[in-house]
């Protein structure tokens, strides 16, 4: 006849299970998804800054041809795709810094959820 288990062991294995299964609930997925999606953000604001500047420089040259006030309508355009690109460049960083505050505030939710079940 088998001998029926301690059950000190039996509590401590389910415990261990219970540990176990929280654990893969609350553990975020390690993916390279986010890398990626870091890099293209990374990507677009670059992308803001210089587009802004070259912009700048291309009207002021039409500027310049047209009104013949060369370098001034360079300078100025320059100045104005600057001001533009550092402007979207804020911008983008701010929407993607509330949304990571709202991913964290979600992630802490479903934790402590999780931890009162």
């Amino acid at each position: 006849m088998p001998q029926a288990e301690d059950p000190r062991e039996e509590a401590l294995r389910r415990l261990d299970e219970r540990a176990k299964a929280l654990k893969a609930k609350t553990e975020p997925a390690a993916s390279s998804i986010t890398g990626a999606t870091a890099t293209s953000q990374a990507y677009r604001i670059l992308a803001e800054l210089l587009g802004g500047v070259l912009l700048g420089i291309g009207a002021g040259a039409v500027v310049d041809w047209l009104f013949h006030t060369n370098p001034w309508g360079v300078i100025g355009g320059v100045l104005l795709g600057f001001a533009l690109s550092l402007y979207m460049a804020r911008r983008t960083a701010n929407r993607l810094m509330a949304q990571a505050k709202a991913e964290e505030a979600a992630r802490q939710a479903q934790a402590s959820k999780a931890g009162e079940d």
